[in-house]
């Protein structure tokens, strides 16, 4: 016994050394959506007590201007064009792991862009796994968007990425899918049930303190990745009120739907804040805020309640433009740090930082080291977060999505990668000249923070050494390049299609044709359209509740289709959901939630109108429990 409380001895006192850990992700918060970063509208007394505890960090950056690419690089330590993670498709039911370029989509396209992968793929050593290797307990609370499971064997979910806990396991979700206030439609356990009203954020936080408040004797690293503010845009009605009184249109924030929803963020994380502190453990404890992409410097479109929908969600001046852009408001965030005792208090710091960071940051801070022999693309800025100097001197980001309609709603959201050297930012736009070359813009981000004026032609010595960096950095990261697509205004060359004519009831798993003609073209279903009422049919077979209908569909022209329940053959329709096409002749997936008050016995997918020929496949239908129903062709 005394040799075995000899070898437990040092053990105990590791744990009790080692700090805790809170990182706080937002999603797609604005550099300048708080108070202690200049907001004069927004209301975040919990954050500006934060930054007064710590460090507030000037020139942070995420690695991608969408959420999951980001998400990714912070858990792998790798840059999104390694990983192959490059937009936030992690949701979609089709399992990509491999990356590569887009299909040409008969000569439609001008460019050709990446697909991004859809998972984090399971053989990643993981932060927290890395952790949890060194005895640390691991929590996981919100959004994760990296990729869910599908069948057993799949391993893509926080449980399954080094987590022992996931609340409140929303792993498929991209947002908050039907709203931020209580009955939640996008979490599917039966068991989290709240009072009519209640912000997703306050029921998380609750969660979070009380895990916070059980582990105050063991290190722990918790991820409270919030869902806040990423759309749809509603809020606590009182919440808005108090924001109209004081919305002022000459103010570049003025959206007092937005500001309530940042103020619930806020509210979460001064639930956090008082954990610790009740804890005793406040000088013990890592605290991380980031966001992990621009802030939404757009007009909403839609808004819950109506009435704000044409006002910009944000505005992220001066950087130019927001999420999705490849300009500074696209990728630069808003980053505190706070470690009292450790980190300098009411400081402010513009070193450079990046997401890819966190990794080897994190561990050594902890006194522990990443595993040897491991890919990381992030630089150990422990000494940074303190005061130190930077190791890092140049920030690369790779966003291979996007296209001309897209950049001009939002600017900067066209297919590019940048670097960021020193002062210096070059942006190479791939085959957006006429001729089909890279477009090169040049900024000097000292003297013109907002990215106005374009000095490539007046430093062409310049863009040639930071061209080079990009060129390096893509080969490196085995980057998947967009391209000019050799056959845009053509229909491509295609070998012969197989072909399989059905019979009107003979459609694979069950499904009846009430449409037109129907083929099998090359593991992809051909419906001819008759015109208005055509649709597709089959058992359902869903309880009372919550559920989604995932589809891949391609149709020539836009157009509005819809997802029927009813309750029997024959029977009445109990619910009928609305979905768009887009009409750019490409495949596009559709989710649709569905949430019948009663047992439902039959679904119909309705083609859309205007089409007279769509192609469908991939169809899954998720219930609220059980498992997910699939059709291929």
């Amino acid at each position: 016994m005394r040799l075995l409380a000899l070898f437990l001895a040092p053990l105990a006192a590791l744990a009790a050394d080692q700090p805790n850990i809170i990182f706080i992700l937002a999603d797609d918060l604005g550099a300048h959506d708080l108070g202690c970063f200049g907001s004069t509208f927004h209301e975040t007394p919990n954050l500006d007590r934060l930054a007064k505890r710590g460090t507030r960090f000037t020139q942070a950056y995420a690695a991608s201007p969408l959420c999951s690419p980001t998400r990714s690089s912070i858990l792998v330590g790798q840059y999104p064009a390694r990983t192959g993670i490059t937009a936030p498709v992690c949701h979609l039911p089709t399992v990509l792991l491999e990356k590569r370029l887009a299909e040409n989509e008969n000569g439609k396209t001008r460019v050709l862009v990446a697909d991004s992968l859809t998972r984090l793929r399971p053989e990643y050593f993981t932060l927290a796994e890395a952790f949890k290797e060194a005895g640390y307990a691991t929590a996981h609370f919100g959004k994760w968007h990296l990729g869910h499971n599908l069948k057993p064997a799949d391993h893509y979910e926080p449980k399954d990425q080094g987590f022992d806990s996931d609340f409140p396991h929303t792993p498929s979700a991209p947002g908050p899918g039907g709203g931020y206030l209580a009955p939640w439609k996008f979490i599917k356990d039966p068991t989290i049930t709240d009072t009519a009203g209640v912000n997703i954020e306050d029921r998380m936080s609750q969660e979070a303190a009380k895990y916070i408040a059980s582990h105050k004797g063991k290190p722990f690293y918790l991820n409270y990745w919030a869902f806040s503010v990423h759309s749809p845009w509603n809020a606590r009605a009182d919440y808005i009120e108090h924001f109209k009184a004081k919305a002022d249109p000459k103010n570049q924030q003025h959206n007092a739907l937005y500001a309530a929803m940042v103020k619930s963020l806020d509210d979460g994380i001064g639930r956090l804040l008082q954990a610790v502190d009740d804890a005793g453990i406040a000088d013990n404890t890592i605290i991380v805020f980031y966001s992990d992409n621009g802030g939404y410097a757009y007009p909403p479109k839609k808004t819950d309640p109506d009435g704000y929908a044409e006002i910009p969600a944000t505005s992220n001046l001066p950087l130019r433009s927001g999420k999705a852009s490849l300009y500074e408001g696209g990728t630069r965030e808003p980053f505190l740090f706070a470690w009292p005792g450790k980190a300098k208090a009411g400081e402010t710091s513009d070193i450079l930082f990046q997401s890819v960071d966190f990794y080897p940051t994190l561990l050594s801070l902890a006194g522990l080291k990443p595993r040897a022999g491991l890919k990381l693309d992030g630089h150990d800025q422990s000494k940074a977060l303190l005061g130190g100097d930077s190791p890092r001197d140049r920030v690369f980001c790779h966003f291979p999505h996007g296209n001309a309609t897209r950049d001009s709603v939002m600017d900067g959201f066209y297919a590019g990668t940048y670097v960021r050297k020193g002062d210096w930012k070059l942006i190479r736009f791939y085959a957006r000249n006429d001729d089909g070359s890279d477009d090169l813009e040049l900024y000097d981000l000292k003297n013109d923070l907002g990215e106005r004026r374009n000095l490539a032609k007046e430093k062409p010595e310049l863009v040639q050494e930071l061209n080079g960096l990009i060129t390096g950095f893509l080969k490196d990261t085995e980057a998947v390049i967009p391209k000019v697509n050799p056959n845009f205004g053509k229909a491509a060359p295609k070998a012969p299609a197989k072909k399989k004519t059905l019979a009107p009831d003979d459609l694979p798993g069950g499904w009846k044709n009430r449409a037109g003609k129907a083929t099998v073209i090359e593991g992809a279903l051909h419906l001819e359209s008759k015109g208005e009422g055509s649709f597709i049919g089959v058992g359902a077979g869903l309880s009372a509740g919550p559920a989604k209908l995932s589809f891949r569909l391609r149709a020539p022209q836009a157009g509005e289709g819809k997802i029927t329940l009813l309750g029997s053959a024959g029977g009445a329709e109990m619910l009928s959901v609305p979905y768009r096409t887009s009409g750019e002749a490409s495949w596009q997936t559709i989710n649709v939630e569905l949430n019948a008050r009663q047992a439902a016995g039959l679904l119909r997918l309705y083609l859309p109108a205007g089409s007279a020929a769509v192609d469908l496949d991939d169809i899954v239908l998720t219930p609220a429990q059980g498992t997910p129903r699939r059709w291929e062709f």
